[in-house]
């Protein structure tokens, strides 16, 4: 486990590996021409599980890595610097496995585990509702007992990934029979369940994996669906929620270093006048302000990492929020001074940064916005009072 951020011969070796992976299918000819079809990265995923990267956080009962978060974001963040991250990877491995491997029963385990380590089964996760938002405590999808069944019925929006995923793993709400108030609790909902419909959402941004409306009406499931104790889940939702704000921070990070390594190359390459760009201060120190931001917002990301695997899960909440804040904020300037490093050029197709701005900008505001991020730390980590 890595506390110094000194890493370990074995994790360097993951980062030459996953690199070497990012490579072979990097942004520009696998990525960008998969995305502008509206197509998923089917082949990097596969070939992702087959080496193991996928699961390295999960067990190695269950054919994973016996590792933690931090060798899983590493594996993000290196996917992402070729321009290759993986979204289905801040869900399946990151929440799902999380959840699961911490919450789960024997016989969840085992049907899952194995499978999200090896890739071959995808679980998204349904929290988001249109008139909840950031505010989990709003969500109505309610879930009631009949019988040894559970009965489901709402609806979600910004589900990542359905249309590939074996199942959901859905947040709902369970009425406590003492007091008769909702407490939130977690279902594994096979994406074939009866009852439940998915619709595409019609988004402005180039990005091969597709954000869904999903409704539930009356799905019917097992009582083997439950994950964990009915009146329990917020604690459990909480262990799946650090997980994804450093694998989205992991994300953003990868996407900055890409757009960096494009602006530097091109700063070294285009000659205007006597020398090449890059000389000159205008363009080289807006770099080097990059560089500093996203290797700061990176040692947070470690941090939050580290601090979870310890298993400091207050440490680990404020640091990951700070990481992904920062992760965001460095990766979308990165995206944005690329482009004007490249003058009309990064406006062109032949260098593909401009459509991955609209995906770098997603970090402001998934998995969580910004400015809940502000309010955590305004209320946790200097103690004002709660403003919502």
């Amino acid at each position: 486990m890595t506390f110094g951020f000194i890493e370990t011969d074995e994790q360097k070796e993951l980062r030459a590996s996953v690199s070497a992976l990012g490579q072979r299918f990097n942004y520009k000819d696998y990525v960008l021409p998969k995305a502008r079809r509206g197509e998923p990265l089917t082949e990097l995923w596969t070939e992702a599980g087959k080496l193991g990267f996928l699961g390295v956080n999960i067990s190695e009962e269950y054919g994973g890595g016996g590792a933690g978060i931090y060798e899983l974001a590493l594996v993000q963040e290196e996917m992402a610097a070729h321009g290759a991250g993986l979204l289905l990877v801040v869900v399946s491995p990151a929440i799902c496995g999380t959840i699961i491997g911490k919450y789960g029963t024997a016989d969840q385990k085992q049907e899952w585990l194995t499978g999200l380590a090896d890739g071959s089964k995808i679980m998204v996760f349904g929290i988001t509702e249109a008139d909840a938002g950031s505010n989990s405590h709003q969500i109505t999808t309610t879930a009631r007992r009949d019988g040894d069944d559970w009965i489901l019925t709402g609806n979600k929006i910004y589900i990542s990934g359905v249309d590939q995923a074996d199942a959901v793993l859905v947040v709902a709400r369970t009425e406590d029979s003492k007091t008769g108030k909702l407490k939130p609790a977690l279902f594994i909902v096979p994406t074939s369940a009866d009852g439940m419909t998915k619709t595409a959402m019609d988004m402005d941004i180039i990005e091969p994996d597709h954000q869904f409306m999903l409704f539930l009406d009356q799905v019917r499931l097992p009582a083997t669906a439950l994950v964990g104790e009915a009146d329990a889940a917020l604690m459990q939702l909480f262990a799946g929620l650090n997980p994804e704000r450093i694998l989205g921070a992991a994300m953003a990070i990868g996407m900055g270093r890409y757009a960096l390594d494009a602006a530097v190359k091109f700063a070294n390459e285009r000659t205007v006048w006597k020398t090449t760009i890059g000389a000159h201060q205008g363009i080289a120190h807006p770099l080097a302000q990059v560089k500093i931001e996203l290797e700061l917002a990176r040692l947070m990301m470690q941090k939050a990492a580290a601090l979870y695997d310890s298993g400091d899960d207050f440490g680990a909440a404020e640091a990951a929020n700070m990481a992904k804040y920062a992760a965001a904020e460095a990766s979308i300037k990165a995206l944005d001074q690329a482009i004007q490093t490249h003058g009309g050029a990064g406006l062109t197709a032949e260098y593909g940064l401009a459509s991955m701005l609209g995906a770098a900008r997603i970090a402001r505001v998934a998995p969580v916005s910004r400015e809940m991020i502000l309010n955590f730390v305004s209320q946790h980590s200097l103690g004002l009072a709660r403003s919502y």
